[in-house]
């Protein structure tokens, strides 16, 4: 999570929602990714997404068997339903996201028994650190806000 962390970082650093991600197999990490939705003007650009495909490129397959991501906030809809369709087979996940966390808070796709698979959660990892990058990134976002309405 200390690797995710650190994409987060660099995701704030840009200006971007602090989200950062890494899939790691065998203990390597072969795929890495932070937001860039502002940045690359691309809806699909969510730390997940970018460290899926990294990873993919780097094993040389789009099925990610064998492989675990570690994300700092909750997951979307949509990168969750990457996840399922990359076959990741563990997800560790920082600090919940309960207006649209899609893996339990507000729904819960990688556990959908519908689906063609399923990937283990666990929550909570270095969660004060997670919370506490996108606690502050709103707050300078909603402070800069504020003083552009003053001016």
């Amino acid at each position: 999570m200390i690797e995710a962390l650190a994409e987060a970082e660099k995701a704030s650093a840009l200006g971007e929602v602090p989200v950062g991600a890494v899939v790691v197999k065998d203990g390597k990490i072969v795929g890495r990714g932070h937001n860039m939705t502002e940045t690359a003007k691309d809806p699909t650009a969510h730390a997940e997404i970018i460290a899926i495909r990294e990873a993919a490129k780097n094993i040389g397959g789009w099925r990610l068997i064998g492989c675990s991501m570690y994300v700092t906030c909750e997951p979307c809809a949509m990168c969750a339903g990457a996840m399922v369709w990359a076959r990741i087979e563990k997800l560790f996940i920082g600090t919940p996201d309960p207006k649209g966390g899609a893996c339990g808070s507000v729904f819960n796709i990688p556990k959908e028994k519908k689906l063609n698979h399923q990937i283990e959660i666990e929550s909570g990892i270095m969660q004060e650190e997670c919370s506490a990058i996108m606690k502050e990134f709103f707050k300078k976002l909603r402070t800069k806000k504020s003083e552009e309405r003053i001016l």
